[in-house]
């Protein structure tokens, strides 16, 4: 007969520990067919053939008595003596602890390699096992569109499953729902950064990049009239770098937007000192002018796109000129100094389709479509994923060797977001979405072991 299950929390005050509950039950679900019982330690008592599964951190759990923590996210799982126990050093990593119990304990013991090939691994007694871990890049995240977005609960749910902490969200105009899907993201621990324009558009060479500062105070207001209010944990912009070309109408473009930008920033960062600003930077137009970049304000998070081949590149085949990539990659991982608040954003998953697309003239309420629309559209982006997934299995190397190659110069403040838009991530966790996620968080495993193990996943898809 298989034992019963509790989860035993200490103090459940906060969103995320709720989250955490509620993933693990959900993921014994899959094994037990009826919900753990979920219990506070102060309502626990010994019952005969009950697995105790312990969570929480040293703070809201004294059944801990504190792992040697020194990272934020740093989780620690001790199974002993047939009970589980899950601490965190925050609220974050007890999250991130439960994830990967399922993730990499009980999916493997479930493939026990013998004649029998898959089991229920609590239906026996349970291995000894002593694992912690913490993130190598300390902001993770994915980068789309909003109005491709069809299901945000279901996507932010998904981006926590593989211990992703930063969406950020573009807009032609502020969803009419976009407190709820701050406060749902918090929720799930993941930070929220709206983009919109200062200056980008999808023709950057009609920009008058002779008067870029004339803008300025309207891109402030913007944001003070429909951005603050939200309390966002910060924005993105684009400033008409989207060019394979240095300059237009004899302006240098990387001299005109640095100027630019630097004097629309200074307006954000007199009022909120605080602010986290990304200048998403197409490196197309800049790359030889990278002495006029370092000028960009240093409060100012430079964000990277469009480096190079894969995984910079929107195709996942683009492989050639590899070198030239990592080159430039380590030109600008130590353009602005070591300290440098860093990030880059990753394509070669899904995309828009920029032959039909088209600017929305009003605000949109974001992230709600019916069960079958979401059906019938996860059937369409399968051809795509096949694609993806195709070259991401033969060039996955290349991607772990870009993120280890950002993470072994810059350390502390790396911020890596992935592009992955109008791919029902909602609706389904793609492998290549996994395998990139388990790189952002270990790009230190060996590559064998961590492509099988995310192939393993029961919640991991492949098209």
């Amino acid at each position: 007969m298989m034992k019963k299950h509790e989860i035993i929390y200490g103090e459940c005050q906060t969103p995320l520990q709720r989250n955490a509950i509620k993933f693990l039950s959900e993921s014994l679900l899959d094994y037990l067919y009826e919900y753990p019982a979920c219990v506070s330690l102060e309502e626990h008592f010994a019952k005969e053939n009950t697995r105790k599964i312990y969570i929480g951190t040293k703070k809201t759990n004294p059944a801990f008595s504190g792992a040697s923590f020194r990272y934020d996210e740093e989780y620690c799982i001790t199974v002993r003596d047939d009970d589980v126990y899950i601490e965190g050093y925050d609220d974050l990593g007890v999250l991130y602890g439960c994830v990967d119990f399922f993730a990499r304990y009980l999916t493997k013991l479930s493939y026990p390699n013998d004649d029998r090939y898959v089991i229920n691994p609590l239906e026996g007694k349970l291995p000894d096992w002593n694992f912690s871990s913490h993130p190598a890049v300390k902001h993770r995240g994915l980068w789309t569109w909003g109005h491709v977005l069809y299901d945000y609960r279901g996507y932010l749910e998904n981006m926590a499953r593989l211990k992703l902490n930063t969406l950020t969200i573009w807009n032609d105009h502020v969803p009419l729902n976009a407190k709820e899907l701050v406060e749902y993201a918090h929720g799930l621990g993941i930070r929220v950064i709206f983009g919109y324009s200062w200056l980008w558009s999808t023709d950057c060479k009609t920009v008058p990049f002779d008067r870029l500062t004339d803008f300025s105070e309207s891109i402030f207001e913007k944001y003070e009239r429909e951005y603050a209010p939200l309390h966002p944990d910060g924005i993105y912009f684009q400033s008409a770098t989207e060019l394979h070309t240095e300059a237009v109408g004899g302006t240098v473009i990387a001299e005109a937007v640095t100027a630019f930008v630097n004097h629309t920033a200074s307006l954000f960062f007199e009022k909120y000192p605080d602010l986290e600003l990304q200048f998403g930077l197409h490196a197309t137009s800049v790359k030889n002018r990278l002495s006029v970049i370092r000028a960009v304000d240093p409060r100012i998070r430079i964000v990277w796109e469009d480096v190079g081949a894969f995984p910079f590149s929107y195709f996942p085949c683009d492989v050639e000129n590899t070198e030239e990539t990592d080159a430039l990659v380590r030109n600008i991982s130590v353009l602005r100094g070591e300290s440098d608040r860093f990030g880059a954003v990753t394509k070669g998953l899904t995309k828009l389709d920029w032959s039909s697309f088209s600017h929305l003239p009003m605000p949109l309420y974001i992230g709600a479509s019916s069960e079958a629309m979401k059906q019938n559209r996860m059937q369409r982006k399968r051809p795509i994923w096949k694609y993806v997934q195709a070259y991401w299995i033969a060039h996955a190397d290349l991607a772990n060797r870009a993120v280890k190659l950002m993470k072994d110069i810059k350390k502390g403040e790396l911020y890596i977001s992935a592009l992955l838009e109008d791919g029902m991530f909602e609706r389904e966790i793609m492998y290549p979405a996994a395998l990139f996620a388990e790189m952002l968080w270990d790009p230190e495993r060996e590559m064998k072991a961590l492509m099988s193990d995310v192939a393993l996943r029961s919640d991991v898809i492949f098209a």
